[in-house]
């Protein structure tokens, strides 16, 4: 390998993680030069990582040997292939601007220099995860995503919905977690390495993958990526500032999973790749619809974000991993931009979040609203713009390989995300201000509106042409003849589908919202309808779980400890079993219930009586 290259991506990798120390250790009662300075380090990360997308091809290796477990070597190393480049140019450019526009958002924050030192440590753990070579490395970084990812949501720490939002975050992620050790055990037992590229050769040489190491491995995938059943997290997430949100939905922490998918694709057997296909085609369309029923503009993003994840696992399913990589690089561009226009809105709505308490902010806002409005078309894939490019090509290959089913699923995908924008756009910023803080709404600060205008002006409308027309071939090699042979054209399925959403879905939206003044028309129209999409199924289901069944095992392990090491091993019986006798007393009789007790005295009263009596 190049030495130059070599010390390109250690720059690249190491350059945040001591922004993040010096933050943290020197600036963190200075929070202007704290925030200036991890900026400045965030844009050099990105002009590094282009000049590697640009300058680089072929595939690129480094590693070095840290320790050895009997005959397993365990290093640290790269791997930069086409992927790799493509997703570090992407996290590093994306979260350079999220830096930019931190800066303004949080300027008023007494703790800027422990929020940019989170933002650093969080850019050293996902581009860790990009250049690892291997299963343990990746491992290791996955979890400083997570950990950070759970600093950032709690940056509010103070009040309770945040505290919550990031142990419920941090919790899911740990489930999926555990099945992905467990995976990375498998493949450690079965091919003797975690070395991609050794894997890789074994599993040519094998003629099937077993089964339990896709679908262990895919558990982080779920996890991280926030796909069924653990999507619960991604829309509580919303309670850490904008800018979080912004960095957490849009280009790394759920793009993660769908990277390491792509990364580790020959180990999926085809029941989980179609596992992948179908829940993520079902949840690109449920997640969808369920954004009609939120009231909080960055929840509604949230589902949104939910549904394009859908849509990516859907492409890995179908077996287009570079499909899902390209949908993943051009959604970071607009929903990024959208996070930071919601972002926008709020601070100029002194910090309302509410939708049916906006309204009008075209001409109170012009420049967020015409960011907004052009970031809003390439979500719904209008022709030409970013997300057409990725998007309908995900949706043209599951009707070119035959999946009837999954291309309903996304169709509807496609009309319920005209719906929810149309929705947006209309409730947001057209018609009157709905509230005082929507009528005298101001235009935000320099720092926040320029990464408005270059994602949302420059990459959401035009990134899907860069991406397949200027950049040289070497650099988006899996993606370019993927799309020739998708063949785009305007009468292909997926365009008539993506044109027909447009018409009844977002222009049917804005004028459908804009019956009812001041409330959400479908609420008003159908409250059922509503309740159903609005209501957290999946939380129920865990929360049954939760209180029904693990509880009661916990509690039975309880006792069988108590009943066998304390009564038994330690104290033996003559000391056990009234321990055992005192602890179920215990539970019957002390439960914090007034009238229990109440009873309890009664019935004791009563026996005493008899008993005194009956002498």
């Amino acid at each position: 390998m190049p030495p130059d290259f070599s010390s390109l991506v250690h720059w690249i990798l190491f350059l945040p993680l001591g922004a993040a120390a010096l933050s943290a250790l020197f600036l963190r009662r200075s929070g202007a030069i704290a925030a200036w300075f991890s900026t400045a380090t965030a844009f050099t990360i990105a002009g590094l990582s282009l000049q590697l997308l640009l300058q680089s091809s072929g595939t690129v290796t480094w590693h070095v040997e840290l320790a050895m477990l009997g005959k397993i070597s365990l290093g640290f190393g790269y791997l930069i292939d086409d992927n790799a480049r493509l997703m570090l140019f992407v996290v590093s450019f994306v979260a350079a601007w999220i830096h930019l526009f931190s800066v303004g958002y949080m300027q008023d924050d007494a703790a800027r220099g422990r929020f940019f030192a989170g933002l650093s440590i969080f850019m050293f753990s996902i581009l860790g995860i990009v250049v690892a070579d291997n299963l343990l490395m990746t491992f290791i970084f996955w979890e400083l995503v997570g950990f950070s990812s759970y600093m950032l949501i709690a940056h509010y720490f103070d009040k309770d919905f945040a505290a919550a939002a990031s142990k419920k975050a941090f919790i899911v992620n740990r489930v999926g977690d555990l099945g992905f050790i467990l995976g990375i055990a498998m493949c450690l037992s079965l091919y003797g390495t975690l070395d991609f590229a050794a894997l890789k050769d074994h599993a040519a040489a094998a003629k099937t993958i077993p089964v339990a190491v896709g679908a262990l491995l895919m558990c982080g995938f779920l996890g991280k990526s926030a796909q069924f059943p653990l999507h619960v997290w991604l829309t509580d997430a919303m309670a850490g500032p904008t800018p979080v949100s912004a960095l957490i939905h849009a280009a790394t922490m759920v793009a993660a999973g769908v990277y390491f998918m792509a990364r580790v694709s020959f180990l999926l057997a085809p029941e989980v790749l179609n596992f992948i296909a179908i829940s993520g085609a079902g949840m690109a369309a449920l997640a969808g619809l369920c954004a009609l029923a939120q009231t909080d503009i960055k929840k509604s993003l949230a589902y949104s974000t939910l549904a394009h994840l859908g849509i990516m696992g859907c492409a890995l399913g179908l077996g287009h991993p570079e499909l899902a990589l390209m949908h993943m690089a051009m959604h970071a561009f607009f929903k990024a931009t959208l996070f930071l226009g919601a972002g926008s809105v709020i601070h100029g709505c002194h910090h309302e979040q509410d939708m049916l308490k906006m309204g009008g902010l075209l001409k109170k806002m012009p420049l967020t609203a015409a960011t907004f409005i052009a970031a809003t078309l390439s979500n719904c894939a209008v022709p030409f713009l970013a997300g057409w490019y990725s998007k309908d090509a995900i949706i043209e290959a599951a009707w070119h390989d035959g999946h009837l089913a999954i291309f309903a699923f996304l169709s509807l995908a496609a009309l319920a995300t005209c719906l929810y924008s149309g929705r947006m756009i209309r409730l947001v910023f057209l018609g009157e201000a709905n509230s005082e803080e929507a009528a005298h709404a101001h235009e935000s600060p320099w720092t926040m509106t320029l990464p408005l205008v270059v994602l949302g002006l420059v990459y959401s409308v035009a990134g899907g042409f860069l991406a397949s027309t200027l950049l040289p071939a070497g650099s988006l090699q899996p993606i370019k003849p993927a799309l020739e042979a998708i063949a785009f054209h305007l009468t292909a399925p997926s365009t008539i589908v993506g044109l027909v959403s447009l018409v009844l879905g977002f222009l049917g939206a804005l004028k459908f919202y804009g019956s009812v003044r001041g409330a959400d028309a479908l609420q008003v129209l159908s409250p059922r309808t509503y309740h159903l999409l609005e209501h957290r199924w999946m939380d129920g289901v865990y929360r049954w779980y939760v209180d029904a069944v693990q509880r009661r095992v916990a509690e039975f392990i309880a006792f069988l400890d108590l009943l066998l090491i304390n009564g038994v091993a330690v104290r033996w019986i003559g000391g056990g079993v009234p321990a055992v006798l005192g602890y179920l007393t215990g539970r019957s009789f002390h439960r914090g219930q007034t009238r229990a007790y109440a009873l309890w005295i009664v019935i004791g009263s009563l026996f005493l009586a008899w008993f005194l009596i009956a002498r």
